[in-house]
């Protein structure tokens, strides 16, 4: 397969642009970095990165969806209800159509934005490998180039990646429309095939391309109508993208109930560890994990996140970091040999993971190093929170014997024997996941509430 990346354009701001938006001057979000006072200016910058997130994400989904009116109502509902304090109306904003928001004194950024974005044709992703040291655009136009896409890592997270899955294969359907019935279903089973094998061990990519393929054979698989197969291939492509977006808001919303719980001295802030990729990069248009914690900022709670590097490819300290950076929450890097130590000294707070797999015993597939983490706050007394998409929740695996962990390719291993410098016949090995037994999570986080096993379908 070749390599799409003459499609891609650099888009982070210079210092001399980093006060301007793409549609007029935006307005600076302060930049507390670690350790800083949150005290001073807090509602002001909270309200304009507000205003900011709500106008990208409604404009996002609007687009995706091509039902502007109602998804922006969603949108405007589920963002003021989770990150305004005074849960402000969409219609204070004065700059709706802004994607960026620039931290003034980086001239890189970083800026705020979404995942991705669809236009007529082609899926446009923030590059995630680019990261912190420029905001990279990459473009795929069919389901080849989004595994291509997937395989390299240009989108990283569960949510993310079976968004973008359904709407490669909306791509590709759109594509194949004038094709004969055999050759269009040859291609779209091929496309659903090669997606789900980018990534097997994503239950979220694995669903998603399930159900837009469903819609297909609901259609018929060899109906002559290409044009209303990939009518309904996008129309499923768009539900996914739009019931994520919301559903990721829900679920912040119960993560931000759990917080409440949680007691901290009037002195202190509240600790979070937050590990893996769980922020709007990986969730498509909102998050997981991350986004409780900036959520939990923006609704005047005063929080520090505590962010693993994430070895081998450094997603909490590239990806991680460069969202709360944008969204000015005081957080602290911490390398990955240490997290499991700061946890059991009590350190931190509360552990809230993303789950890639949900067996149903409530064992789960979490980010490499969650074992660690998970184990060490049980050891303390300390709350793990999971946070389960309706995407994640495999009801066909029992429990965390059948669940796939599978291990980085030879590119990133390659990386890590460069920063180690180890003898380059060193061999190598970076799982991806952990596989957290249920005994160890206090929480499952989900859009309908605190869940607790046995998960017996993905409607339960």
């Amino acid at each position: 397969m070749a390599d799409p990346t003459d499609r891609q354009a650099t888009i982070a701001p210079t210092a001399s642009q980093a006060s301007a938006g793409p549609t007029g001057p935006a307005e600076a979000v302060p930049q507390p970095g670690p350790g800083a006072d949150p005290g001073a200016g807090a509602d002001l910058g909270r309200r304009r990165f507000f205003r900011q997130f709500a106008g990208d994400l409604a404009n996002t989904a609007a687009t995706v969806v091509g039902a502007a009116q109602a998804l922006q109502r969603t949108s405007a509902e589920m963002a003021a209800a989770i990150l305004d304090p005074a849960r402000a109306a969409l219609d204070e904003r004065a700059d709706s159509s802004a994607v960026a928001v620039a931290i003034p004194d980086q001239a890189t950024g970083p800026v705020f934005r979404t995942s991705f974005q669809v236009e007529p044709g082609g899926i446009r992703f923030v590059d995630q490998r680019a990261l912190p040291a420029a905001v990279v655009e990459h473009v795929s136009i069919s389901a080849a180039e989004v595994v291509w896409a997937i395989r390299n890592e240009v989108v990283v997270g569960g949510p993310a990646i079976g968004q973008a899955a359904a709407i490669g294969l909306a791509l590709t359907a759109a594509r194949a429309a004038p094709s004969l019935p055999y050759a269009r279903r040859a291609t779209l089973r091929g496309a659903a095939n090669a997606l789900k094998n980018s990534s097997p061990t994503i239950a979220s990519l694995g669903w998603a391309v399930d159900r837009v393929m469903a819609a297909y054979e609901r259609v018929g698989d060899l109906d002559d109508d290409g044009q209303m197969i990939a009518a309904a291939i996008q129309a499923e492509a768009d539900a996914i993208v739009a019931e994520a977006t919301v559903e990721h808001g829900q679920l912040v919303e119960v993560g931000l109930a759990l917080l409440d719980g949680l007691a901290t001295t009037p002195e202190e802030p509240l600790r979070l560890l937050v590990h893996g990729p769980s922020g709007t990069l990986a969730g498509g248009q909102f998050g997981t994990a991350l986004a409780i914690a900036i959520a939990a900022h923006h609704a005047e709670r005063e929080v520090r996140v505590v962010v693993p590097e994430g070895r081998p490819g450094l997603v909490g300290a590239r990806i991680s970091c460069w969202e709360l950076a944008a969204a000015g929450v005081p957080y602290v890097l911490v390398p990955d040999a240490a997290a499991a130590g700061i946890v059991a000294s009590g350190g931190v707070d509360a552990v809230l993971v993303p789950a890639d797999r949900v067996a149903v015993n409530g064992d789960v597939a979490a980010p490499s190093g969650s074992y660690g983490l998970a184990a060490a706050a049980t050891e303390r007394g300390i709350p793990v929170a999971v946070c389960a998409t309706v995407g994640s929740l495999d009801p066909t695996i029992a429990d965390g014997s059948g669940l796939e962990t599978g291990t980085r390719d030879v590119p990133e291993l390659a990386r890590i024997v460069d920063a180690a410098h180890a003898p380059r016949s060193t061999d190598v090995l970076a799982p991806i996941e952990d596989i957290v037994p249920a005994a160890l999570v206090s929480d499952y986080v989900s859009a309908t509430g605190l869940r607790r096993p046995p998960f017996e379908s993905v409607a339960s």
